[in-house]
């Protein structure tokens, strides 16, 4: 956050049936939720369609919230080979819809993420959540996949506010 301007972190947890967002307000030491939501996909569409759906919704928020960075949670190797190389085709696509809207990308270690908001970077998703609503108590009710997003907004809020690159 260069000269104390407040910066303005869409945070992305990819997945291809469900990609969370969240996106936050950070000023200083401050951080103020602005929004939050899911862009679902359905499971019976073809892959291509999927894809196009997970687009169309993730250039919808960027057009509507006009973030000044995009932070998303890195790939993890699921036990499935096939989950894993379905989760890095939803991951292109949210990287794509950010490099078109021409902002720079930060790429976070979903180690890190927990690390950054509970201390450890073994928690359970429950404890994740549970510090996102802590944080930011006007965001309500959070879905889970919401809940990852901004959590990596918040992370990466935390890194730009250290120095660190995201």
């Amino acid at each position: 956050m260069s000269g104390g301007r407040p910066l303005r972190l869409l945070g992305l947890d990819p997945g291809l049936a469900r990609t969370g967002w969240g996106v936050v307000l950070a000023e200083g030491g401050r951080l103020a939720h602005l929004a939050h939501g899911v862009v679902a996909t359905r499971p019976a569409d073809p892959l291509a369609a999927r894809l196009a759906m997970l687009h169309l919704g993730l250039a919808g928020v960027l057009a509507t919230h006009r973030p000044d960075a995009v932070a998303v949670e890195e790939v993890f190797q699921n036990r499935n080979p096939q989950s894993t190389l379905r989760l890095g085709e939803a991951r292109g696509v949210v990287l794509l819809a950010a490099g078109l809207a021409g902002l720079p990308v930060h790429e976070l270690a979903a180690r890190a993420v927990k690390k950054a908001l509970t201390g450890t970077g073994a928690a359970e998703k429950a404890q994740v959540a549970y510090m996102v609503q802590r944080l930011l108590p006007a965001a309500g009710p959070v879905s889970a996949d919401a809940a990852d997003a901004l959590a990596v907004a918040i992370a990466a809020a935390g890194m730009a506010r250290s120095g660190l690159a995201a």
